[in-house]
């Protein structure tokens, strides 16, 4: 589906050599995925002066149409805004569930492994809402693990004074300021009606 005129029979138009392979961070080529540029193929009078319009093209999974989607950006942030970086997020998101307890299901009966799964991805929503909402920096790309070893498994102390329950974090340890940061973010968030 194309949101602009030209642009599909445009990429229909380019030679097989047009195509070349994108590179990742590292510099090296990405398997399975071709970039062109059609910018003189296309009427661009209504767009800003200096834009260029890149396509990429990948390999079809099973079953998935083929979908054309210009982007309207200059090239430098073109890398910041292509759809490939929220893939490679839910693809992130996807292996930490793994990772967390998808990988080998502890149960044996369907509907209790259905109900484990349900649990897994309740829990990984509950941490991806937690970084978003709370945590700021570095922090909000961090892994389950990493969690689990920074900010989930610090000793603390509840303790009762003023009428008021309290938790009390040890000072000395390296992620206590992030600590009480997202839990004042939490606590200033209006309650659900």
């Amino acid at each position: 589906m194309c949101h602009e005129p030209g642009i599909g029979e445009a990429i229909l138009r380019l030679p097989a050599t047009a195509w070349t392979p994108p590179y990742d961070a590292d510099g090296h080529t990405r398997s399975g995925e071709w970039v062109a540029e059609i910018t003189g193929m296309l009427n661009l009078a209504s767009w800003p002066s200096g834009m260029r319009v890149i396509v990429r093209k990948e390999r079809s999974h099973p079953g998935a149409p083929a979908l054309h989607r210009p982007r309207r950006a200059p090239l430098h942030l073109l890398r910041h805004q292509h759809p490939w970086r929220a893939t490679s997020r839910a693809e992130d998101r996807i292996r930490t569930a793994k990772d967390t307890g998808l990988r080998n299901l502890p149960l044996h009966d369907f509907t209790q492994k259905q109900i484990w799964c349900e649990i897994v991805a309740l829990a990984c929503e509950l941490i991806s809402w937690m970084q978003l909402l709370a945590l700021n920096g570095p922090a909000r790309r961090w892994e389950p693990k990493r969690l689990r070893l920074s900010m989930f498994a610090i000793a603390g102390r509840l303790v009762r004074g003023g009428r008021r329950l309290r938790l009390r974090i040890a000072a000395r340890w390296p992620w206590a300021p992030q600590i009480i940061t997202a839990v004042t973010r939490l606590q200033a968030l209006p309650a659900p009606t």
